[in-house]
């Protein structure tokens, strides 16, 4: 497939603990797995430098950011983030915000772009929460915005956690359509507005997920966005530990290839994120995350091929 680049850094490992719920691993594991099998090529990949402050800071406090270098975030802050503070956890956040910027500036110019990290929608711009440091999206949109790169956005968050964050962040710009789908039970317990929210009961299978994802996408596409970002969370799947829906990894896959086909066909750029995945076997979440990947492959390769015999 011409011109696909994706963003991984080997620092978006952090030490959180062998024993923590999150997966940091996760994200060489899928590294990994997509360049054994011949799915990544190493020239695809391209390791992003850490974001620029004052790019962090079109969305984060100045106070928030401060503190959070220094390591002087107080016990309760900590508590709410979910990951014990360090250097290295810093470093990751400042990277992976990195990855989703450059992703989203090579999108608008070849069509699909990936981070191997990213969709960290619960951090709010004074503050983390549930995992999520920096908030990437957010702060990518904000640099296109800055650098004239795009206008209107659309961001499409199909992780099982509603994006509390990144509602909050937008909700007074409408040029940036909100779409979570997400568990109706599930964390956060007090969620914010996204301009569309789908809440769906504990169980909700492959197909009806499918059918609802399939109704969504003509309504929200009529924001006519100049760039979609696509937080493709593996905690739907059926095993995750935080999860509470029933998608089989069939379903997710065909959850993908639905989101990323119909931004090809509008000839929409897309990036995509990783966003959460917990599963009982952290196998199935590299899986599922790779999947992603995959299914960029597949569509858009198909699109070249298709131009190429027009």
């Amino acid at each position: 497939m011409n011109d696909y680049k994706i963003f991984y850094s080997p620092y978006y490992y952090a030490d959180i603990g062998e024993n923590h719920v999150f997966p940091i691993k996760k994200f060489e594991l899928v590294r990994d797995k997509l360049l054994k099998e011949g799915t990544l090529q190493t020239s695809e990949i391209i390791e992003p430098q850490p974001a620029a402050i004052k790019d962090v800071l079109l969305v984060h406090t100045e106070d928030y950011i401060t503190r959070l270098r220094n390591g002087t975030l107080t016990a309760r802050e900590i508590r709410r983030l979910g990951l014990p503070w360090s250097k290295s956890l810093v470093r990751r956040s400042f990277l992976a915000t990195s990855g989703t910027i450059n992703a989203a500036r090579y999108a608008l110019k070849n069509a699909v772009a990936s981070n191997l990290a990213g969709g960290t929608h619960h951090s709010f711009p004074d503050r983390g929460e549930g995992f999520c440091v920096l908030n990437d999206v957010a702060v990518a949109i904000r640099v296109l915005q800055k650098e004239n790169l795009a206008q209107k956005f659309l961001i499409v968050d199909c992780d099982v956690h509603q994006g509390n964050g990144t509602a909050f962040i937008f909700k007074d710009d409408k040029n940036v359509f909100t779409f979570s789908m997400h568990g109706a039970k599930n964390y956060p317990l007090f969620k914010e507005n996204s301009t569309l929210d789908i809440e769906l009961p504990d169980k909700t299978g492959d197909a009806e997920f499918l059918e609802i994802l399939g109704e969504a996408l003509p309504r929200i596409f009529t924001h006519e966005p100049d760039v979609v970002f696509y937080l493709g969370g593996a905690d739907p799947f059926e095993k995750d530990k935080l999860g509470r829906l029933g998608l089989t990894m069939e379903g997710l896959r065909r959850r993908d290839e639905m989101v990323l086909s119909f931004a090809r066909e509008m000839e929409i750029p897309i990036v995509t994120t990783m966003s959460g995945g917990y599963a009982e076997d952290v196998n199935d979440t590299v899986e599922i995350h790779c999947n992603t990947i995959r299914a960029v492959k597949k569509i858009f390769a198909e699109s070249q091929t298709r131009n190429a015999l027009a």
